[in-house]
């Protein structure tokens, strides 16, 4: 009952192939043949020309870009300001109120 039973598999049950087949191949040395003289390559590409409107609109989009990123890293530094000033404001009256406490006892 306690004891794992363990499947036998008496046949393969996936697609059998027969070992590949290696045949012998003779190395044969041949005489190194004169290089080529190099030739530079056409460019493939195109060269990228950039008129006047196109770097206006470069300059306007990274610049757009620098403000957003520079108001939301700002916004969040407010954030942190702000919260740490409510915390620090409530720990003054949380202390106030214990030592007043104490006093009138």
């Amino acid at each position: 009952m306690f004891r794992p039973k363990v499947p036998t598999m008496p046949q393969p049950t996936g697609l059998v192939t027969p070992p590949a087949v290696v045949e012998p191949t003779a190395v044969v040395q041949h005489a190194p043949a004169a290089p080529a003289p190099m030739s530079v390559p056409a460019p493939t590409r195109p060269t990228v020309q950039l008129t006047p409107g196109a770097v206006i609109a470069l300059v306007g989009g990274g610049t757009a870009v620098v403000l957003v990123v520079g108001a939301v890293l700002v916004s969040m530094l407010l954030a942190v300001a702000i919260t740490g000033a409510s915390v620090a404001i409530c720990a003054l009256v949380i202390r106030s109120l214990i030592t007043s406490e104490a006093k009138r006892r």
